[in-house]
């Protein structure tokens, strides 16, 4: 197997893995702009939910804060029966928070500022248990003395005070993953009352319009993207076409210019190259109408001087060399004529040709076998992938007395024409392509032919998108392998 065809063997078989991955330009575009805004949205949603976090707790401190400070300043003045009663009612199982105690007069806070004011900056609230300590003594004043600790023992009594900003359904969700603290105030009397503070662990939770916004975002976005990227893709998709069609057809359609400025000038210059070529291939075509009539005007004088001849051997000798000047000229028109030659691409069915070949060779005395089949047709110029053939089976007999074709089809049509000849030396394989280029083994033109034949039939295989290409095998002889790629 040649290189080529081993390079493309190795890329169908990495080409599984990368199925997850768009293969086209606009799919690429498309997939990496999604995950960009994907991306960007998740980065979004975390410093939202890290804000929020922040903004809830600070809220809750200063909410906590208000609540112990009022109850604390009112319990200060009451005497002891009326705080015991006042301290069981508050500390009750879903009791009314900051309710004045029946029977227990109301008094309003006093022996420190406003539990409204004096609240000392959280910027980020680093230390929970320092914070709320300092904002407990901001709002009680030096008359109290307040300690913040975790909860250690969660059956001893306190007065609860469940964290705000959260559904019962939600502090209930949180009930096993809450963080309990414990924060003991002590009164200006010496008397301590003890406060549990519950702090759910993840801050609020984003509101479902966020997401659904964000999700709306996403969709108008993707929209947006698929839009212009279409608009940037499908000019160039067509001039892809275009260009591959100027290979196939000798005068393919011009390119519509539209799109972005970009755009436009690449399919000027494109349209304006097509013009080039397309007044280069006609004016060659004029010079090769009149070279042929040229050439065959004289080959035929000459032949039919040559039947004049009394000398039946000269005779031979020079009609042998006429032939070979007239196959020379034919050869040289249909290189030089390449795929100006007016013929339409149609569906050939490969095996049938193949089949029509190796009779037509076999008459001739050659052994020719083929192994393998093409599944369906093939669409390509008859003619031409004719003479192709017919240049790689003649050159396999020619210097290696035999010729095995191996079709293998799939994602692209392979026929292999192996010989047992010599072969080719390694730094020649190349060189055997160029024109009127022989091997010095083949010098005589009884044997060597004009040099044309490869060159022909690697214009064809080119010509149809495919490759033409040369291997030594390992058990002796040549193999030309022609890749036609198969268009789905």
């Amino acid at each position: 197997m040649s290189s080529a065809s081993a390079s493309r063997a190795s890329e169908r078989r990495r080409l599984p893995r990368l199925r997850l991955w768009p293969q086209s330009l606009l799919g690429r575009l498309i997939a990496a702009s999604v995950v960009a805004v994907l991306v960007a949205q998740a980065a979004v949603l975390v410093l939202v939910a890290q804000e929020r976090e922040r903004f809830v707790l600070q809220s809750s401190v200063r909410e906590w804060t208000r609540r112990i400070a009022e109850t604390s300043q009112m319990l200060a003045p009451l005497s002891a029966a009326e705080r015991a009663a006042a301290l069981e009612q508050l500390a009750a199982p879903r009791s009314g928070f900051g309710h004045r105690p029946p029977g227990g007069p109301h008094v309003p806070p006093r022996g420190g500022p406003d539990p409204s004011l004096g609240f000392l900056p959280m910027p980020m609230l680093s230390g929970f248990e320092q914070t709320l300590a300092e904002q407990l003594r901001a709002a009680l004043g030096p008359g109290y003395q307040v300690t913040v600790g975790r909860t250690l023992d969660a059956t001893r009594p306190a007065i609860q005070i469940p964290a705000p900003f959260f559904e019962a359904h939600e502090l209930a969700a949180h009930q096993s993953t809450a963080l309990r603290y414990d924060v003991a105030v002590r009164l200006p009397d010496g008397d301590t009352v003890l406060y549990r503070v519950v702090r759910m662990p993840g801050g609020a939770t984003l509101p479902r319009t966020l997401v659904v916004n964000l999700m709306l975002l996403l969709v108008v976005l993707v929209i947006a993207l698929y839009v212009t990227a279409r608009n940037i893709t499908r000019p160039l998709s067509a001039l892809a076409r275009a260009a591959d069609s100027m290979g196939r057809d000798a005068r393919p359609e011009r390119l519509a210019e539209r799109g972005a400025r970009e755009l436009r000038d690449a399919a000027r210059a494109f349209n304006t190259m097509q013009d080039r070529l397309r007044r280069y291939l006609d004016s060659r075509s004029r010079v090769l109408a009149a070279m042929s009539h040229d050439l065959k005007t004289p080959l035929t004088r000459l032949r039919l001087q040559v039947e004049t001849l009394e000398n039946p051997q000269l005779q031979e000798r020079i009609g042998k060399q006429l032939d070979e000047m007239e196959g020379m000229v034919h050869e040289a028109l249909a290189l030089f004529r390449g795929q100006d030659d007016g013929e339409p691409a149609t569906p050939v069915d490969v095996n049938a040709l193949l089949e029509a070949l190796r009779s037509q060779f076999t008459e001739m005395g050659a052994a020719v076998t083929v192994r393998g089949r093409a599944l369906e047709p093939y669409t390509a110029k008859a003619q031409a992938l004719k003479r192709c053939l017919s240049n790689l089976i003649a050159n396999a007999i020619n210097f290696g007395a035999q010729a095995t074709l191996v079709v293998e089809d799939g994602a692209e049509l392979v026929i292999r024409v192996r010989d047992q000849g010599p072969g080719i030396p390694q730094a020649q394989l190349e060189r055997v392509f160029e024109p009127f280029y022989r091997l010095e083994s083949s010098r005589n033109r009884d044997g060597g032919g004009t040099g044309l034949g490869l060159t022909i039939a690697r214009d064809i295989a080119q010509a149809h998108g495919g490759t033409l290409s040369l291997s030594n095998l390992p058990q002796g002889g040549l193999e030309a392998a022609l890749l036609l790629p198969r268009r789905r």
